[in-house]
């Protein structure tokens, strides 16, 4: 693990993984998305709009996997100084946006038919906003301060902070009378959503969750390669100012 804090062995590692990480997130939500469209049953309650699903939560867990990536990796800029702990921070909060945005569109889309609105003001989605919110702020804060360290630190603190938001999100429905159901794959006992409709959604999840990973680590290959460029770019004005 400690080698892989070196940039340059990340790079190396990256470009061997990348194409095998491409190539198994297709597989897996190509397969998904063959079974969700045309496998899976309709519910006999919601019928066809339970497809939603397989969209739906498989982003939520990614958006709040994204922030809890971002969290730990603050852990690590701001405590050990791990050399690429702020470049996985930075890279993974506009991911953990998008996945977040995903989930708030089809969460409206789901509630129409099954509460008859889009949108209403319960713990569950206003922290999910909120956390939607806290992704944008990160990503303002990465682009306003130049200097990269300051920026690092700055992001850091604020994500560490906003972090509270996460454990509020998942247990919000058990805390607080909102219209969203109880958990119901991980929960104690067996999960109560039939097989027909778990088995494509767990292969959706594990799509989105590789998709997720290749994006982060094209990302993070992109920006290490974008802070060189910087430095070199530092470098030869320094070396033509003093010449």
């Amino acid at each position: 693990m400690l080698s892989l804090a070196n940039p340059t062995r990340f790079l190396n590692i990256a470009d061997r993984v990348i194409p095998w990480l491409a190539a198994l997130t297709f597989l897996f939500l190509g397969v998904g998305l063959y079974l969700a469209l045309f496998v899976a049953p309709p519910d006999y309650q919601q019928g066809e709009t339970v497809k939603i699903m397989f969209v739906h939560v498989p982003a939520a867990w990614l958006a709040m996997f994204g922030y809890t990536l971002i969290a730990l990796a603050s852990l690590g800029s701001l405590i050990w100084r791990h050399p690429l702990a702020d470049v996985a921070a930075k890279t993974a909060a506009p991911i953990g946006a998008t996945f977040t945005f995903i989930a708030l569109v089809t969460g409206s889309l789901w509630g129409k038919p099954m509460w008859g609105t889009y949108w209403v003001w319960d713990a569950r989605l206003t922290s999910m906003l909120v956390l939607f919110l806290l992704y944008l702020g990160l990503i303002a804060l990465w682009q306003a301060i130049e200097e990269p360290g300051r920026a690092g630190r700055a992001a850091a603190i604020l994500a560490l902070v906003g972090f509270i938001n996460v454990p509020i999100i998942k247990f919000s429905v058990e805390w607080w009378n909102t219209l969203h159901q109880p958990a119901s794959i991980f929960r104690a006992g067996a999960p109560t959503i039939d097989p027909s409709l778990l088995t494509p959604l767990f292969v959706m999840a594990a799509g989105f969750t590789l998709l997720f990973v290749l994006l982060h680590v094209i990302a993070m290959r992109a920006e290490i390669l974008r802070r060189r460029v910087h430095t070199l770019r530092q470098v030869h004005v320094g070396r033509a100012a003093t010449t």
